[in-house]
């Protein structure tokens, strides 16, 4: 027997130290993110949650950050009071940064909320991935998932802590595309300080299973301080007294290590906090302190890359401004002082200046420039005029660079020691599984367990044509509509589920009963896995994302324990003295209760769900496959037969309720389906429905290929009869 037994409650405070292994491609392909620009380093991490280039590049981020704020950690201890003590006093000096901001004129006020909205809209991220098969079911993870749960909305997108603010600036005058958009950055004006603040926290919620002490830290100061909540008026979702409830309980199961990373990250929390609104101050008074000439300066530069050949004719100075702007050495502060004695400014007849009369309707260049750009031209024409102004005189915008510069050399020199190159190779599926759990250890196997989804999901589409002799399935290819859809679901649920349901004349003896729980608990003890990614920032926008993330949220219990699946499962384990370590500890690949032949059904599981992205529809239609499965004769049977010999049935009794195809799981996952393929149809055309649809119910159909092992393996191994779902080669993604 293995001797690192796993028992509830789960009051794990860290993960064991471990190594992380990477592709060897993976270490030139980060050295090459983490050598460009901030922005680039954002989008990154932001964009790209399938592959190991971005968790090294993340692991490396984090570590430079947290080594040099180390430096900075006190050695006392301190309880929770003492830091809530700490974190309030800082917000009480802020405060009043943050009310002188709040009068700034106008244009430095938007510029201010600009500037923030990066942070501002991506706080609570580092909650996203920490409920996850290697931390579930965690007191303390649990906990935050309940926070993690209301910062979404509740599923609802709309009601999500970033939504709110995104209205909350909106309101305040600052419109910006969608967090992950390609020109968001750029749309913030962020500066590099802004961007390498927000590349943290995004580096820390792509790793929060080996930084649970720091996800802590980092949840309870950003929370707290309330710098958001304070700058654009909102009001916060998460009060004090229960962040500082949670912090609390994380001390009494922490130990001096995980302690002591606790207090460097509620350091680091407090320095970033500081630091940039420090750095927001600067940028209003360097916005106060703009002359007419540096206003109308920055508009130049900020349209000058979009200046074509439709200028080449137009010379300011004798040159023509198509070979100004191209010009690596152009000067801004010289072209406006040439601008000002330029023809295009001197009036015409009526008295208006060329310039002005070229960007109003009618006029070549009707549209360049915005309102208030367009007024700002207007009164420096008329300064100009006047002679009101003087030499011509620009700072640039250098606020943050010095604290950027420094929070860029700790990352260059974040390399960790306890980083491996080299590719995965499992020696069987137990390893396999074993590096699933614990993927942040292991991003080497990304690419492994990609090719492995595409290979069940190619495989599976030999049950488009023979799925209807499934037990509990019926993958057969059909044409999509929304009631056709839900005619095959009502036709599953009632003529393979609830039928043939009789109960059992004979009861099975305990050892044979105890033997069919274990060919399920495997899958139990991962429950909702293919769903955990699902709520990623910039993932959860759309209607299906919400619901899909609500029913992951139902398998966690919404944070609380005693409705959390894993939990569930346990028990009933443990009614069946079945001790087994966890499967994130290294001792699981040892044990002896489970069946090896059964790990193929949750590496599948837990391979769709890391390629959120990538395999999206499938993901949707195995939820449908897997939710109505605990529905009908199976989960009844199962429940007589644990009643009977004693055993505890509340994770069987939890399913049959919570899935029921009127409202629950079963229902709801079709409903996403018809969600998610109507956007599709809205947004890009009801061609592409059946293309995006096929991919849905090959998710279903891979499903029904673990649970139907009798059907597949009686039939040809061939995937020629995919054919009559319309196509002629497999689908690609």
């Amino acid at each position: 027997m293995p001797t690192a037994v796993f028992r509830l409650p789960d009051t794990i405070a860290s993960l064991p130290s471990a190594t992380f292994e990477f592709t060897p491609a993976a270490a030139d392909e980060s050295a090459t993110v983490l050598s460009g620009p901030a922005s680039t380093l954002f989008q990154r991490l932001l964009r790209d949650q399938e592959t190991d280039t971005a968790l090294l590049v993340a692991l490396r981020v984090v570590s430079g950050f947290l080594r040099r704020a180390e430096a900075l950690t006190p050695d006392s201890e301190m309880d929770a009071d003492a830091i809530g003590a700490l974190v309030r006093g800082q917000r009480d000096e802020l405060a009043g940064t943050i009310a002188a901001l709040d009068k700034a004129d106008p244009q430095a006020r938007e510029a201010v909320l600009r500037q923030r909205a990066p942070l501002s809209l991506l706080t609570g991220c580092w909650l996203d991935t920490l409920s996850q098969p290697a931390t579930q079911p965690a007191v303390i993870v649990n906990r935050l998932f309940a926070h993690h749960f209301r910062c979404q909305g509740e599923g609802n997108p709309q009601r999500s802590i970033h939504h709110l603010r995104r209205r909350a600036l909106e309101g305040g005058g600052v419109f910006l595309p969608d967090i992950d958009a390609e020109d968001f950055p750029a749309k913030t004006e962020a500066r590099p300080l802004t961007m390498l603040h927000a590349a943290f926290y995004l580096a820390l919620s792509r790793l929060p299973a080996n930084h649970l002490p720091e996800v802590v830290g980092v949840h309870y100061v950003v929370n707290a301080l309330g710098v958001d909540d304070l700058l654009i008026g909102t009001e916060p979702v998460l009060c004090e007294s229960e962040l500082r409830a949670v912090l609390a309980e994380y001390l009494t199961v922490a130990g001096p290590v995980e302690r002591r990373r606790l207090r460097t990250a509620v350091t680091l929390a407090l320095a970033l906090e500081r630091e940039h609104v420090a750095a927001l101050a600067a940028l209003a008074e360097w916005h106060r302190g703009l002359s007419l000439d540096a206003k109308v300066a920055a508009i130049i530069e900020r349209h000058a890359p979009y200046a074509g050949r439709q200028h080449r004719n137009v010379r300011v100075a004798g040159r023509p401004l198509t070979e100004t702007f191209d010009d690596p050495a152009f000067d801004v502060a010289a072209f406006v002082r040439e601008l000002r004695t330029s023809r295009q400014f001197k009036p015409m007849r009526d008295g208006t200046p060329r310039f002005l009369r070229a960007i109003k309707f009618g006029g070549p260049m009707f549209g360049i420039f915005d309102e208030r750009e367009a007024s700002l031209f207007t009164a420096w024409a008329a300064a100009i005029q006047a002679g009101d102004l003087p030499e011509v005189e620009i700072t640039p915008n250098r606020v943050g660079d010095g604290p950027a510069a420094e929070w860029s050399a700790a990352v260059a020199h974040g390399a960790s020691s306890d980083v491996r190159y080299a590719d995965a190779h499992p020696r069987d599926d137990r390893e396999m599984f074993h590096r699933l759990v614990n993927i942040e250890n292991h991003p080497n196997t990304l690419p492994l367990a990609r090719r492995r989804a595409m290979e069940h999901l190619a495989a599976a589409e030999m049950l488009f044509a023979h799925g209807a002799a499934g037990r509990y399935t019926d993958a057969t290819w059909f044409e999509y509509t929304p009631q056709a859809l839900i005619d095959r679901v009502h036709q599953i649920y009632w003529d393979k589920l609830v039928k043939p349901y009789q109960p059992l004349a004979k009861i099975p003896d305990r050892d044979a009963v105890v033997f069919g729980q274990k060919t399920f608990a495997l899958g139990s003890m991962i429950d909702g896995t293919w769903a955990y990614r699902i709520g990623n920032l910039g993932r959860f926008r759309r209607p299906s994302d919400g619901m899909l993330f609500s029913i992951y949220a139902d398998e966690m219990g919404r944070g609380d324990l005693r409705k959390n699946h894993i939990t569930l499962i346990h028990q009933v384990l443990g009614s069946m003295s079945i001790e087994l370590p966890h499967i994130r500890d290294v001792a699981f690949l040892d044990q002896e209760e489970l069946p090896d032949d059964l790990y193929g059904f949750s590496i599948h599981q837990i391979c769709l769900a890391l390629f959120p992205d990538s395999f999206y529809n499938e993901i949707l239609g195995y939820n449908l496959g897997i939710e109505m499965f605990g529905l009908g004769e199976m989960r009844l049977h199962e429940m007589q037969k644990l009643r009977h010999h004693g055993f505890d049935v509340a994770y069987e009794e939890a399913h049959l309720s919570i899935d029921n195809m009127s409202a629950g799981h079963a229902r709801q996952s079709a409903d996403i389906i018809v969600s998610y393929l109507d956007d599709v149809a809205r947004t890009v055309g009801p061609a592409v429905v059946r293309e995006e649809w096929r991919r849905v119910w090959r998710g279903y159909a891979s499903f029904a290929y673990f649970v139907e092992h009798e059907l597949v393996r009686d039939l040809p191994d061939s995937h020629s009869d995919s054919d009559s779902a319309g196509t002629d080669a497999d689908l690609t993604i």
